[in-house]
């Protein structure tokens, strides 16, 4: 099975591509197609996140749970939708963290590619979903590739930034080695947690954490328009 994924992420999980339980995600998503379902993000972007920070870039990873069901929304990075979208109420929660930390200006946009680019690996748990579903693709079998991606990230690598918002998130705790790398957990960004997001300081924290072990910080100021 031919997955365009970035070169690096598929030497590191050709194993997992060669799975059972892939190919059962992948035949899964074939059907939902041929049924007329709509899904979220679109086929090329659902590897996004791999795609714009390639294996050797990785520095930060915040994890999140399934794509935006929306049209036009998801992306293929978490907490982040295309321009001209509507920015969600949990992405105006992490800017309003972003100014309380860095007196960051809020931009006029969700894309957050910028911080891709840089090294921040914006990780979905299950990276399709359907139509106006929210979670309807849960039991596809994308945590398992996932939860792989996690483990490789934290064994194969040194000195990475773990940011786990809200219990899902923080549910993948045991996959990473704590003596090895930053854990920063906090309350969801939702608004349904009311002022437990905020204050945690994990911009800041993360950048104090690289600058100790000789990394460039994240610009986490994105472009305003």
């Amino acid at each position: 099975m031919s997955i365009h994924i970035e070169q690096g992420w598929k030497k590191v999980l050709k194993d997992q591509f060669d799975q059972d339980y892939f190919k059962h995600i992948s035949e899964r998503l074939r059907s939902d197609i041929q049924s007329g379902k709509v899904l979220y993000p679109p086929g090329a972007s659902i590897f996004a996140a791999f795609d714009k920070t390639p294996w050797d870039r990785v520095k930060v990873i915040i994890l999140g749970q399934d794509p935006y069901h929306g049209p036009g929304e998801a992306m293929g990075l978490c907490f982040s939708v295309n321009r001209g979208i509507k920015i969600p109420p949990s992405l105006r929660n992490i800017y309003k963290e972003l100014s309380i930390d860095l007196d960051i200006q809020v931009p006029g946009h969700g894309d957050l590619s910028e911080w891709s680019e840089q090294g921040v690996f914006l990780l979905n748990s299950v990276l399709t979903v359907e139509h106006k579903s929210p979670g309807s693709h849960k039991d596809y079998g994308w945590q398992k590739f996932t939860d792989s991606v996690i483990s490789r990230l934290s064994e194969q690598k040194e000195h990475l930034v773990f940011i786990l918002w809200g219990r899902y998130a923080q549910s993948k705790k045991d996959l990473i080695s704590a003596g090895k790398h930053l854990i920063l957990e906090s309350a969801h960004p939702s608004p349904f947690t009311g002022n437990k997001f905020f204050h945690n300081h994990h911009f800041s924290r993360a950048n104090e954490y690289l600058r100790q072990h000789d990394k460039q910080e994240i610009n986490w100021q994105l472009s305003l328009i």
